[in-house]
């Protein structure tokens, strides 16, 4: 996504004048570089598998998950015993978010490339201990993929809530990278009797299929059918 950057932008107000932080200012083709807040939503919107980047035991590791935005957050779950959660709560994270739109051909190797979108974010991961705003994160999470599927389910319990934990992490501290469009080779390159051109990529959702122990008469809900991602 991003190589070391540099920036003489405070962290801040680093989203809010549009500008990069001193982390996330692209560096690596900047020319695709993007700040804005609905550029970084969109994508973020798009796909809810994230990566988690953290450090334990002075050790790196990345933990995929699934995210969703609210406003200016993200959010993710998982059980209140795993070791994601008891390192990353209130320590810095980077999270990341990439879907793959093509593979791009080029006439050299050196010159491959992907047709993609992805987001980079840093902060500070955030627990949340309302009660009654974790159950709305968690509702918001799975309507999110499915509308009014929370009301469907059978009631969340007490139990249940207290041996999950939710994170956020503010969208204040990001890049977004979007790469589109044919092959950029060398100049003399384009003599060279090679294709090049783009294979689209794009992340197909088959039919449901029904679990063979529902019961007589439930039906499947016209918003499992039309779930889709991208």
């Amino acid at each position: 996504m991003s190589d070391v950057p540099e920036s003489d932008a405070p962290e801040s107000d680093a989203r809010e004048s549009g500008a990069p932080s001193e982390r996330t200012r692209v560096k690596r083709y900047h020319r695709l570089a993007h700040y804005d807040s609905a550029t970084i939503h969109a994508v973020l919107d798009a796909m809810p598998v994230c990566n988690v980047a953290y450090v334990h035991e002075g050790r790196p590791i990345v933990t995929p998950t699934l995210q969703w935005r609210d406003g200016d957050r993200i959010y993710w779950h998982g059980s209140a015993a795993s070791r994601m959660i008891r390192a990353v709560a209130g320590q810095e994270v980077c999270v990341t978010v990439s879907l793959i739109d093509g593979l791009v051909l080029a006439r050299s190797a050196y010159n491959y490339n992907i047709n993609h979108r992805s987001v980079m974010i840093f902060g500070k991961a955030e627990v949340v201990t309302d009660p009654d705003q974790k159950k709305a994160q968690l509702q918001r999470f799975v309507d999110g993929l499915i509308p009014g599927q929370w009301d469907r389910l059978r009631p969340v319990k007490a139990q249940e809530l207290k041996a999950t934990t939710v994170l956020s992490l503010p969208i204040t501290e990001a890049s977004a990278k979007v790469r589109t469009g044919q092959p950029e080779d060398e100049a003399e390159d384009y003599a060279f009797p090679a294709w090049a051109g783009v294979v689209p990529v794009r992340l197909v959702v088959d039919p449901p299929v029904a679990d063979p122990r529902n019961l007589p008469g439930v039906e499947m809900p016209p918003e499992v059918r039309a779930f889709k991602i991208g």
